[in-house]
């Protein structure tokens, strides 16, 4: 069984190296009109330039999995600039995805918690269409649109979970169909648990990424054990091996917030339980230390006898 890990967006230790430096609203609009867009431009070139380097710094530390970060581009969706991020830097997208391409790396986005299809709302909908668009856009101008994902949650139950999932599936449709070949569903932390993701990714032909920490935060009466084989299933469709989501309680008190680093106990359970599947899969580390965080957990993992390094990022059982 081989285990690839990786990270979310900012490589900690690369100096000013953020692929999310921002421009609010408000400051776009107390700009003279003038100097709007090239302020906008600005921002998404050193994005973008930040983005390259962590690629690179990725790539000469052997790590294959990387989700990028949403918020590359400023103020993308906003009803009021929608502006063209694609022409301007069709080079630098281009470049992004040569880079992808020619080392092989598994790339994702995961948009925010807004970004939701069970709402009652209609504008809701639309708008999460629209950001479901503006990250497929990113994965095309890079070329990376036949392999990247776009992993999000079903959403609120808004006090009745039938209703709730029901239009799930009826806002789904809105989505274009190149946009629902590339989406993943996560269980979540509070709401819609392991067993009901499942179903709602086997109804949708949607594949399931497990959040192993969501799980234990959230479990109800799901034993994972007997789901585990049918989440992995749900990735055949895609011809790739699955992804999981592993982080650790910051404490007790706090305990749906991401520590630091991931504790080997905490998450030992569960890759001794995948171990009985004997099945290769990625591992997404969602902690506050990023890649070192990452790097810490694989050498811990490493250190157990029957486990050896492949790569830096990389072990087998």
């Amino acid at each position: 069984m081989k285990i690839r890990f990786g990270y979310v967006a900012n490589a900690l230790g690369l100096w000013d190296a953020s692929p999310s430096k921002t421009l609010t609203f408000t400051r776009y609009s107390a700009l003279p009109k003038n100097e709007r867009l090239e302020k906008l431009k600005s921002v998404t070139a050193q994005n973008l330039h930040h983005t390259k380097r962590i690629l690179y710094y990725n790539i000469a530390h052997e790590i294959e999995l990387y989700r990028f970060s949403s918020a590359i581009v400023p103020l993308a969706t906003h009803p009021e600039v929608m502006w063209d991020f694609v022409t301007p830097f069709k080079k630098e997208w281009e470049e992004l995805g040569r880079i992808i391409n020619q080392f092989r790396l598994r790339v994702s986005f995961h948009p925010n918690q807004f970004t939701l299809f069970t709402s009652l709302r209609d504008e809701v909908t639309i708008n999460a269409v629209k950001d479901m668009e503006y990250h497929y856009k990113m994965l095309h101008a890079m070329n990376a649109h036949k392999t990247g994902l776009i992993n999000i949650h079903i959403g609120g139950s808004y006090g009745d979970k039938t209703k709730s999932l029901y239009r799930f599936h009826q806002n789904f449709k809105k989505l274009p169909d190149e946009i629902k070949k590339r989406m993943t569903l996560e269980n979540d932390d509070k709401t819609y648990n392991v067993q009901e993701t499942l179903t709602t990714c086997e109804k949708e032909s949607i594949p399931m990424i497990l959040d192993y920490h969501h799980y234990m935060a959230n479990k109800g009466e799901v034993k994972l054990e007997s789901y585990l084989q049918r989440i992995f299933n749900t990735w055949k469709a895609f011809n790739t091996v699955p992804k999981v989501h592993l982080s650790s309680p910051k404490s007790d008190e706090a305990y749906r917030s991401h520590a630091d680093f991931v504790s080997l106990p905490f998450v030992l359970p569960f890759l001794k339980m995948a171990k009985e599947l004997n099945q290769d899969f990625d591992i997404m580390i969602e902690a506050k230390q990023k890649n070192l965080a990452m790097q810490r957990l694989v050498e811990e993992v490493a250190a157990i006898r029957g486990i050896k390094h492949i790569t830096s990022s990389s072990i087998e059982w």
